[in-house]
């Protein structure tokens, strides 16, 4: 759905720069990221990212000897997977960030942390997909979950590589409640014209009132909803395995999830704005 009350080319003109990670160094920015994957959940060696970064590109990675992130309670599922934020309870509870499923447990407790989690503001990601049935590349945000209601999730894309073809591809978009009552699910995949293994920018504006999504600057839909609490980024490359070793033959590997920007922008007024959370003087430590 697209509302006439919302522009349908993006406006940055009512926001400000408050990250921006081009990659150009050869050292992720662990101010921002952790790479690991839910590890409360997991480990973080299990869980942790493949990656390369530098020259301006972060290319996650999945390769051929890479082992499932969490067999016990997401099966064959292999994910590299950066993400800004981590908050879990303690060893064997069941409080944790993103309750995918009934019965997860704390393998692995973590220091909880807050590393980039705003409330309301525009984002955007620079990247490139693939076109690999086997695999899927998102980023999305869910709710910092230090209460359990906190726990919902923007969807900013989600792109399968069934769905990508040579000059159209299928970008999934919307909300999806998990346990926040408030919120109902709003999610679906888009029909956009372009060659997603290309560059393309994917954002989304989040206020108080709803949440739009664009697709190179061009508006695609509106949710006339929104979490309201601070929520983290999930940056990721996901493959589903089945019963066999491997979905794809060992040259397809490795497979890349290119991305080459990611920023983040808060208002410069209203709900939303804020002093500066993110600054190499504020921010200079980094987590164990």
């Amino acid at each position: 759905m697209v509302r006439t009350d919302v522009s349908t080319a993006l406006d940055r003109s009512r926001y400000e720069v408050e990250v921006d990670d081009r990659f150009e160094t050869d050292e992720l920015d662990r101010r921002l990221w952790l790479p690991w994957y839910l590890p409360h959940w997991s480990s973080r060696e299990r869980s942790a990212a493949r990656y390369r970064v530098g020259g301006g590109t972060l290319r996650l990675r999945i390769d051929a000897d890479q082992q499932p992130w969490s067999q016990e309670f997401d099966g064959d599922v292999v994910v590299s997977s950066l993400q800004t934020g981590e908050f879990c309870g303690p060893l064997g509870s069941a409080v944790g960030q993103l309750r995918f499923r009934d019965g997860v447990v704390v393998r692995e407790a973590q220091r909880n942390v807050a590393l980039y989690t705003p409330t309301y503001g525009l984002f955007e990601l620079r990247a490139r997909a693939i076109a690999d049935a086997a695999n899927m590349v998102a980023l999305w945000m869910i709710g910092y979950e230090d209460e359990p209601t906190r726990s919902g999730e923007i969807c900013i894309c989600e792109i399968f590589g069934r769905d990508v073809g040579a000059s159209s591809a299928r970008v999934g978009m919307g909300i999806h409640p998990w346990a926040d009552p408030a919120l109902r699910d709003e999610f679906a995949a888009e029909a956009i014209a372009i060659d997603a293994t290309q560059s393309h920018v994917y954002a989304a504006e989040w206020t108080p009132e709803h949440v739009a999504f664009y697709v190179d600057d061009t508006l695609v839909k509106v949710v006339g909803q929104s979490p309201s609490y601070p929520m983290q980024f999930m940056l990721n490359i996901y493959e589903f395995r089945d019963d066999r070793d491997l979905p794809s033959p060992p040259e397809a590997y490795a497979k890349m999830f290119v991305v080459e920007r990611f920023t983040g922008y808060r208002p410069v007024r209203g709900p939303g704005a804020r002093a500066p959370a993110f600054s190499a003087r504020s921010r200079s430590d980094s987590v164990a």
